[in-house]
């Protein structure tokens, strides 16, 4: 998060009752525009305060954050909703980032991946993570991959080992 920025610009989930046990974060238990604007805004807010991922995304964006956002969330509509909106090209946009390296694309899952279990039921949030790990294997094949490539280890399911805070 920016220096100056109080916790106000965070996006804080709805509350439930705190039960005896058990989550007491209200959980998405399905995908619509509010779930992944809620989803971006969140993902992107702890991107910032990656060590490497935000230092890159600062300098792609600054200041055009109020562009970029919305584009996500239109592709993340694409994606998920299957609506077709978006119409960008994210391996043309990525192959233009020549500071990224190989490990970036995992660095992005370890964020993406605890803000998704976080936002959504588990079974739902298993769904969306597989499907940004397929993004992710993608973008890496076209990026870093050569013929008979297999992606790394870490495009794949597993606990994220970033210990930074998002909430």
């Amino acid at each position: 998060m920016e220096a100056g920025r109080t916790s106000a610009h965070r996006y804080k989930l709805q509350r439930r009752p705190a039960p005896d046990t058990g989550d007491r974060l209200q959980r998405y238990e399905q995908v619509d525009a509010q779930a992944i604007h809620v989803m971006v805004h969140t993902f992107y807010g702890c991107i910032r305060q990656h060590p490497r991922l935000g230092e890159i995304f600062e300098r792609r964006l600054a200041g055009r954050w109020e562009e970029h956002l919305p584009r996500m969330e239109t592709f993340w509509q694409s994606v998920l909703l299957k609506n077709g909106a978006y119409k960008g090209k994210p391996v043309p946009a990525h192959l233009k980032q020549k500071e990224l390296v190989s490990a970036d694309y995992g660095e992005w899952l370890s964020v993406f991946r605890p803000v998704i279990r976080e936002l959504f039921v588990p079974d739902l949030a298993d769904e969306i993570i597989a499907v940004a790990e397929r993004i992710a294997q993608s973008l890496w094949l076209a990026t870093f991959g050569t013929p008979g490539a297999t992606p790394p280890v870490e495009l794949t399911s597993q606990h994220s080992d970033w210990s930074g805070s998002c909430w």
